[in-house]
């Protein structure tokens, strides 16, 4: 266990929906029911109140997550014994408490109001029914014009085409945009504007269904206004909204490392360092990477190949800026007349641009999330 600082119907439509639904809330002091419906709301989960003892089956056995205030842990001591049980009170002078936990078999003891934020965030946890966090890329480029956007893009459109629920997200805001870069400047959702004073939590169903929809999948790119500037918590917020949906986001990232890019760049598993296979590039990428790498776990090297043949061996590139090699991406002299057409990079699905970006994700295992091997 930890320290951490009338009856309402259960959410059973949310929960047909793929959510679990609210907690189930034992307690008869209004005071603090008031505060933990207003915790709930604040997380979107619609809860379950008993006033008196649970009913000692289907109820108590279902709830997802179960908050006992203190006033009722003698009338739930009997319940039969489960996990997600929390016992909430509110005097910090109690040490009682922690007997009473033991005694109903709580996971954690949480005092109001220092705990607040840690239980709306587990409320909504529930509420959202979190499984395993998404496999977060990260595409950084070696230097300016590497490729990085294309690569993120790709990644993200051959992702989606296999059936994995993918996000994509544009970190640089003097990038242009992704959504032009995959055709759909004009489509309806949010663009981070939107989203850049955020705090707290977001929803990672709720911040899906408000970006727009692209090639099978989400994109969160900027809008074509004066430059907006995140905030470091805005970020952090974003992604780990992101990583909470499941599934694969791919991240497209600035070669300037900031205090707002740094957030981005803790949560991501797996970086990509595009570098083209010339001298120069691989001087710049080794400073880019230095940058990148104190914050991000793990980093390696994608090599880009030009329409000039010849240049650095791949090893010698990955050698030289000392990084793992994933692999090499050929150069693709159909492009751009294909993203004139009206195809995104990565649409062709024998391009070798997406067949790259196929054998990328083949390679990772199925359920790599949080670290990849």
């Amino acid at each position: 266990m930890e320290i951490v600082g009338g009856v309402i119907a259960r959410d059973r439509a949310g929960s047909a929906a793929g959510r679990q639904g609210g907690p189930l809330i034992v307690t008869e002091d209004v005071e603090l029911l008031d505060d933990l419906l207003r915790l709930c709301a604040a997380a979107g989960a619609l809860p379950e109140v008993h006033h008196g003892g649970p009913d000692r089956g289907e109820v108590w056995d279902a709830a997802p997550l179960v908050l006992v205030g203190d006033d009722a842990a003698d009338r739930v001591r009997g319940a039969p014994r489960r996990r997600g049980v929390v016992l909430v009170g509110r005097d910090q002078d109690d040490s009682g408490v922690w007997r009473r936990a033991v005694e109903i078999g709580a996971d954690h003891v949480l005092l109001l109001p220092d705990g607040e934020q840690w239980l709306v965030d587990r409320i909504a946890d529930v509420a959202e029914g979190v499984g395993r966090p998404a496999l977060t890329v990260g595409v950084i480029g070696g230097r300016g014009g590497a490729g990085a956007s294309t690569l993120a893009c790709a990644l993200a459109v051959t992702a989606a085409r296999d059936g994995r629920r993918t996000m994509l997200v544009d970190a640089d805001p003097l990038g242009g945009g992704l959504d032009v870069l995959l055709g759909g400047e004009s489509a309806d959702g949010l663009r981070w504007p939107a989203f850049a004073a955020s705090r707290g939590r977001l929803g990672g169903g709720a911040l899906a269904e408000s970006l727009p929809e692209l090639h099978a999948l989400r994109v969160l790119s900027w809008d074509r206004g004066d430059a907006v500037t995140v905030a470091p918590e805005a970020a952090r917020a974003v992604v780990s909204a992101a990583r909470r949906r499941g599934g694969v986001v791919v991240v497209d990232l600035p070669r300037r490392v900031d205090e707002t890019v740094g957030e981005a760049l803790a949560q991501i598993d797996l970086g990509l360092l595009v570098v083209p296979a010339e001298l120069r590039a691989v001087a710049g990428a080794r400073r880019v990477a230095s940058a990148a790498g104190m914050a991000l776990r793990d980093l390696r090297v994608v090599v880009a190949r030009g329409a000039e043949p010849g240049g650095l061996d791949s090893e010698e590139v990955a050698r030289l800026v000392g990084l793992p090699l994933v692999g090499e991406v050929p150069w693709e002299p159909g492009l751009p007349a294909a993203q004139a057409a009206g195809k995104p990079p990565g649409g062709l699905a024998r391009s070798p641009l997406a067949r790259f970006c196929t054998a990328f994700w083949d390679r990772l295992p199925a359920d790599a999330a949080g670290g990849v091997a």
